[in-house]
C-alpha cells in the first residue's frame, strides 16, 4: 500500500512538467490538459508495468509522447479521403484549381502553357513531383539517377519562377 501512495505522489509531483511538455506537443491549452489527463490515467493503469530503479520521469514522458503520436496518427487516418468511385473521380479533380475567378482561370492557363513549353526532360519530372511522386519514385520510373531528377526539378521550378515572376506575390 505504501508503494502505491508513493507512485501516485510521484505522478502528482510531475504534473507541472507534464503539462508543459503536453503544451509543447499540442500548442493548445485544452488539448494539453486532455493529453495530461490521458497520460496520468494510463500511468496509473499500468503501475504494475513500472520497474523500480528505472527513470520514472522518462517513463511517464514516454507514455505522454506515445499517446500524442498515436492520437496524431489517428487524426491523420480519419482525415484521409479514400476515393471509391469507379474512375477515381475525386482523386483526379483539383481540390483548389484557382478557377473561381477569371484571373485565377487565366493564371492557371498561363502556368499550364509555360509548363508545356518546357522540354520533356524537365516537364515530366516536374509534373510527377507536383503530382505527389517522391524523388526516388520519379528516378525509378524514368530510369534516371536521383541527382539528375532533383536537379531537373530544381531547374524547372527556377525557370517557372522566372517566366511567371509577374504572378509572384
Amino acid at each position: 500500500m505504501r508503494t502505491k501512495e508513493t507512485f501516485k505522489q510521484r505522478i502528482l509531483g510531475l504534473q507541472g512538467n507534464l503539462l508543459s511538455f503536453a503544451y509543447q506537443l499540442t500548442t493548445n491549452r485544452e488539448a494539453a490538459q486532455d493529453l495530461l489527463q490521458d497520460t496520468t490515467l494510463k500511468a496509473l493503469d499500468n503501475e504494475d508495468k513500472y520497474v523500480d530503479n528505472t527513470n520514472f520521469k522518462g517513463w511517464i514522458f514516454t507514455i505522454m509522447r506515445n499517446i500524442f503520436i498515436n492520437n496524431y496518427r489517428q487524426t491523420v487516418r480519419k482525415a484521409t479521403v479514400i476515393d471509391q468511385t469507379e474512375d477515381l473521380y475525386h482523386l483526379n479533380i483539383s481540390q483548389d484549381s484557382g478557377l473561381e475567378t477569371p484571373d485565377g482561370s487565366i493564371a492557371v492557363h498561363e502556368i499550364s502553357t509555360t509548363l508545356n513549353s518546357f522540354p520533356d526532360e524537365y516537364r515530366i519530372p516536374f509534373n510527377m513531383y507536383v503530382a505527389g511522386y517522391k524523388y526516388n519514385e520519379i528516378a525509378e520510373k524514368m530510369g534516371l539517377p536521383l541527382g539528375t531528377v532533383k536537379s531537373r526539378i530544381f531547374f524547372a521550378r527556377k525557370r517557372l519562377r522566372e517566366q511567371l515572376k509577374d504572378y509572384a506575390r
